[in-house]
């Protein structure tokens, strides 16, 4: 098995000028991944997706190709722009089309959806889904994990039924997990995805991941976004319209059932008891790839195929999940687009919005689906896998599949942050919140949070030993010197700015402790918000 080293590619290396070709469609058809090339043995390395991506895009000149940034070790993070004249951001924005992002392989060794979004390519250079690009603009990123991508082992995801070569491991090269990294922006894989969420402004973005929990009997399991602090729109959308629709469509074509992600928990059919068994989601902090983009007004869908599957199925699994979630969005991309415009528009200031939340139970049981698996050995190294087994159990279980906010706060009409906060003002740069500096001293009547107590968390979390604050606002008058931030809530990204910058947030600066030295010993929260 090779494990490509560092590799240092421009984005002026990875395009593709348009290249006629009367065979073009054969030459993109006879393309082929890694896993179709080795009788799905092995996944695609770095160099093997950057390969492909290159001879796609030159089997096809609407397949254009750039980077979207760097990795730790630095490989460039390569993108392919399908249905716009150029890769660049001003000329995918130019179409006023529907923008679609598909990323892949967060987790290095989750990578089914490395593989469908090279599939997806191929069959874009063979001319397939044309009707697609007459309302959409794909804007594709295989593998996101590049560096976790690449430290291969047998064992990196435990029980999974292949594949047999091995495959990644799940954080990167820091030894983060990036689908924790949204909110602190530590490594720079979530830096460059931040960057291109503000410079593409895809309306909707997909997120491709592989489970290893419940032995459920579903196919692929997905999720919108989970944050309360989402706005209502695009959730009711997602879970009244586009999910139920798409796994109707699949169950009708091909038989397979798909459903919401969670995990099967308790032994007691008590409500309410302690071990209820119930079907519970995972978490709704927008540190998670979904529920960040759900905080920032677009469309988020993540999706997990199946471990106990076997390798080639839940790249199936994954590819017919992709096909049925873009053929809607380009069915509705009119309807799309105005849901995440009324979102941008939708004044949020003066309304309480969810600062933490906890899952709640519905009134009603749902049926879930469990399934069965048999125990292999791997016929490398002998340790044992589990393979899915075609039978559907239903059982009647206690929900807990959505969140409602504990603790909400009133959203102020504009935030005030020093121009000494260099760390917490880097930070929502990189988020794309808008800022401007004051140009004159103000006198301003303001609310200030005085600070009742301040805890550490005991134990750290990716490089942090997360911060709670308790305390109040109370009203006072501050003189504002030149130079002061000033953050509009009446700006697009308002929901992700109040998430960040409210001190009793559970997933902001706060939190992440990137404002402890301002913080230190004092009594009072260093950013205030307008009272008006």
């Amino acid at each position: 098995m090779v494990v490509a080293g560092v590799v240092v590619m421009t984005g002026v290396a990875l395009a593709q000028a348009p290249q006629p070709a009367p065979k073009a469609a054969a030459r993109a058809g006879a393309l082929q991944t890694r896993p179709e090339r080795t009788n799905f043995d092995n996944t695609s390395t770095y160099e093997d997706v950057v390969a492909f991506m290159q001879a796609a895009a030159k089997a096809s000149p609407k397949i254009h190709l750039t980077t979207f940034g760097y990795t730790t070790e630095g490989r460039p993070l390569p993108l392919a722009v399908i249905g716009a004249p150029a890769a660049t951001p001003e000329a995918v924005r130019a179409t006023g089309k529907l923008r679609v992002h598909i990323q892949g392989n967060i987790h290095g060794g989750e990578v089914e959806g490395k593989e469908s979004a090279q599939i997806l390519l191929r069959e874009l250079a063979q001319g397939k889904h044309a009707d697609w690009l007459q309302s959409m603009v794909l804007i594709i990123a295989p593998i996101y994990n590049a560096d976790g991508n690449e430290r291969f082992s047998l064992t990196n995801r435990g029980r999974q039924h292949g594949p047999i070569g091995g495959q990644g491991q799940r954080p990167n090269a820091q030894g983060f997990d990036l689908n924790r990294d949204h909110m602190k922006l530590d490594s720079p894989e979530a830096r460059s995805f931040a960057r291109l969420l503000t410079d593409y402004d895809p309306h909707v973005s997909m997120d491709l991941h592989t489970t290893n929990g419940t032995r459920h009997a579903y196919h692929l399991t997905y999720s919108p976004p989970l944050n309360p602090a989402t706005d209502p729109a695009i959730l009711d959308f997602l879970r009244n319209e586009w999910l139920p629709a798409v796994t109707k469509t699949v169950k009708s074509k091909y038989g397979w059932d798909y459903y919401y992600y969670s995990n099967l928990t308790g032994q007691s059919n008590t409500p309410g008891a302690r071990d209820e068994r119930a079907w519970r989601s995972f978490d709704h902090r927008p540190r998670f790839n979904n529920n960040y983009v759900g905080l920032r007004n677009r469309i988020a869908i993540l999706s997990e195929a199946y471990a106990y599957s076997t390798f080639q199925e839940r790249i199936t699994a994954t590819s017919r999940f992709i096909a049925e979630v873009v053929s809607y969005a380009h069915k509705h991309a009119a309807r799309i687009k105005q849901i995440t415009e009324a979102a941008d528009s939708r004044k949020i200031v003066g309304t309480q919005v969810s600062l933490r939340a906890d899952m709640f139970r519905a009134p009603e049981l749902i049926e879930v689906l469990l399934g069965e698996v048999t125990t292999e050995k791997h016929p490398v190294d002998g340790h044992a896998m589990e393979k899915r087994v075609d039978v559907r159990k239903p059982e009647r279980v206690a929900d807990y599949s959505q969140f409602k906010a504990t603790e909400t706060e009133r959203v102020p009409s504009t935030y005030y942050l020093p121009p000494a906060l260099a760390v917490a003002l880097e930070r929502l740069s990189a988020h794309g919140v808008r800022m401007t500096a004051l140009t004159a001293p103000e006198t301003v009547q303001v609310e200030e949070f005085q600070i009742a107590g301040s805890e550490a968390a005991e134990r750290e979390f990716q490089g942090h030993r997360e911060r709670t604050l308790t305390g109040k606002w109370v009203a006072a008058e501050r003189q504002l010197p030149a130079g002061t931030l000033r953050v509009d809530m009446t700006q697009p990204l308002a929901r992700l700015a109040f998430y960040l910058i409210e001190p009793r947030s559970d997933d902001g600066l706060v939190d992440w402790n990137l404002l402890d030295d301002a913080i230190g010993i004092s009594k009072v929260y260093p950013i205030v918000r307008a009272r008006r």
